[in-house]
């Protein structure tokens, strides 16, 4: 691919794999939510090519990637993750059930010994 070219944000966050289909990287762009290079874009149309480093929010974590090379086609994963570099910072994980803190019904000896209290 020629380094010089240049191609569509939303149709790269797509062949990327970002999002699963262009329509709805075309709103997240269009709502404000993409930077380039620092820059916050409100177009679809705004070309990148490699170099830029792009700036998004995806599900609950922030994306930080610098564009290595644009695509042709929407291609496999592995081919998808040759497009860029991933700058985001480490995110901690947390759990998404809370852990069982004690609390909730009490089981049948638990009431025999709060009935023994009363």
């Amino acid at each position: 691919m020629d380094p010089l070219a240049k191609d569509r944000v939303d149709k790269w966050l797509w062949h990327a794999r970002f999002f699963k289909t262009r329509s709805l990287a075309s709103k997240i762009v269009s709502a404000g939510h993409v930077r380039v290079n620092s820059q916050k874009i409100s177009k679809p149309s705004t070309p990148v090519g490699s170099g830029d480093v792009l700036t998004f929010v995806k599900g609950d974590r922030i994306k930080v990637v610098k564009i290595k090379s644009t695509a042709l086609r929407r291609g496999p994963a592995p081919e998808a993750q040759a497009l860029y570099e991933d700058m985001s910072p480490h995110q901690e994980t947390s759990p998404r059930n809370p852990k069982f803190e004690g609390k909730g019904r009490p089981s049948k000896k638990d009431r025999r010994a709060i009935d023994k209290l009363q």
